[in-house]
């Protein structure tokens, strides 16, 4: 069997001893006779799953108690709806830094129930940079930005000051890609199909003041606190990708927690992002003050080459490497799971190329 080097967006590359540990466990999970797949939720061996993932992630991004964590489904864009519904004040203003395809969409669910302020925009420029000059409502509920943008692939280097106004912060594709400092936001959330684990889990990190404010019309199951009090158990849970999220957890834990992995992907990404400043042919859309770590979007000359890199990419096992379509070119998105090995074959055959195709 050979493996192939995935650069998809999401679902992503998962480690490798992640997966053969799941393997392994696949039809007993430690002595239990039953694979994860198949276990009660309610069972004491899947609750033991449950509470050394939660605990786990605690540890590796600092949460302290002062936050609930819960394991959601209904993904990155269910949450669009949720948070509204449940951070939403007297005021019913919400202020987003708009930067792309995601914060669009979160405006659009957010717009349904508030008044929607843009404090700043990088829309003048296709969404190449990240904008530094806002303005924020006093009288705002919450502020919303997307602190890596997946499609677009810039990132906040800096994150926001919003004062006492709760900041809410979609990091689907770069949660735990490098250390962050829980105590600046109100709320965190990420889909896990990028960093965390396969689809289906969907993480929020909620400070607890910000938990039962939803609005009394607010579906039960629509609310943080039913979920907070159940402890991600109201009904349920998505237990095997929880189960797999855990053994990302212990796999980042044994390599070093957030800080070692943060050091492995700016190599990676200083790696692919020194070879297209050098190169005669690719380029990058991205302001160099904004780029991602995790997304990097180039392209070559013309669309007939883009296409040939991305079929003969294919061939040499670099998959998924299509630009998302509403920004064109190639795209190679190198999550924590992404070795350093496989940057360097993804530049070795970019090099390749660029000497065949002057």
């Amino acid at each position: 069997m050979s493996r192939v080097y995935n650069f998809s967006a999401g679902p992503a590359m998962l480690p490798e001893p992640v997966l053969m540990k799941a393997a392994e466990e696949m039809l007993d999970y430690n002595g239990s006779g039953m694979s994860v797949m198949e276990m009660s939720h309610r069972s004491k061996v899947y609750l033991s799953i449950i509470e050394n993932a939660e605990a786990l992630l605690r540890k590796l991004m600092h949460i302290s108690d002062d936050y609930t964590v819960l394991f959601l489904q209904g993904g990155a864009s269910q949450q669009f709806a949720m948070i509204p519904m449940n951070l939403l004040g007297g005021n019913r203003k919400v202020d987003f830094i708009h930067t792309g395809t995601w914060t669009k969409k979160a405006m659009t669910e957010a717009k349904l129930v508030a008044n929607v302020h843009v404090a700043a925009s990088s829309e003048d420029k296709n969404f190449s940079y990240i904008p530094e000059n806002y303005t924020f409502s006093p009288d705002a509920d919450y502020v919303h930005i997307c602190t890596n943008n997946t499609i677009e692939g810039t990132v906040f280097t800096h994150i926001p000051d919003t004062g006492n106004i709760p900041l809410v912060a979609d990091m689907s594709s770069n949660i735990m890609s490098e250390e962050i400092d829980v105590t600046k936001f109100g709320l965190i959330f990420a889909g896990a199909q990028k960093n965390l684990g396969p689809s289906g889990l969907t993480v929020v990190i909620v400070r607890n003041d910000l938990v039962g404010k939803h609005g009394e019309n607010t579906p039960v199951f629509f609310r943080y606190e039913t979920h907070a009090k159940e402890k991600s158990m109201y009904n349920t849970p998505p237990c095997y990708s929880i189960y797999i999220a855990g053994l990302v957890f212990e796999w980042m834990d044994q390599l070093g927690g957030v800080k070692a992995m943060e050091e492995i992907n700016r190599e990676k990404a200083q790696i692919l992002y020194d070879f297209i400043d050098e190169s005669e042919m690719f380029t990058s859309p991205v302001d160099p003050r904004y780029r991602s770590l995790m997304n990097i979007p180039f392209a070559a000359p013309n669309d007939e080459l883009n296409k040939k890199f991305i079929s003969e990419a294919g061939k040499a096992g670099l998959l998924t490497l299509a630009g998302h379509r509403s920004v064109g070119g190639m795209r190679a998105s190198i999550y924590n799971a992404m070795p350093v090995e496989g940057v360097r074959k993804l530049v070795a055959f970019m090099k390749k190329f660029e000497m065949e195709n002057k």
